[in-house]
């Protein structure tokens, strides 16, 4: 069963460089949480990372994943989406010079110049089961 985002979580994603949190499983269990950008397509959620990094690791193995959206000018608002994911290469550096360009103004390559030309990225699509929150 899906779950919806609500317009104004969709107008948060769309039309502000929020910030999330993204929760992942350690392979002890434990979660492990990264800072990340994101975008949404309908009721799904998008972000990038790179392949080999922990959070890709932990998303393989267990596709179970919580992100929290909580604006920086509204810190008692949230919105908690609990789902699961999918990894896809394809579209990848598209969907991150997007994301680049949302919160930097500048595609990837130019506002990290240091990054590694050919990391190999995927895209995450999160579909939300459940979303709690004020948003």
């Amino acid at each position: 069963m899906t779950a919806s985002l609500s317009d104004d979580l969709k107008s948060i994603i769309d039309d502000t460089p929020v910030f999330a949190t993204v929760a992942t499983v350690q392979p002890d269990g434990s979660p492990q949480l990264s800072i990340t950008w994101i975008t949404r397509d309908g009721d799904d959620l998008l972000f990038s990372t790179q392949v080999g990094f922990q959070k890709e690791r932990n998303l393989r193995r267990d596709p179970r994943v919580t992100v929290m959206i909580n604006p920086a000018d509204a810190p008692y608002t949230y919105a908690e989406v609990r789902g699961s994911v999918e990894l896809s290469s394809e579209g990848a550096q598209v969907l991150l010079d997007q994301l680049s360009r949302k919160y930097t103004g500048k595609d990837y390559a130019e506002f990290r110049p240091s990054a590694k030309k050919n990391a190999e990225r995927v895209v995450v699509r999160v579909t939300p089961r459940k979303v709690v929150g004020s948003l």
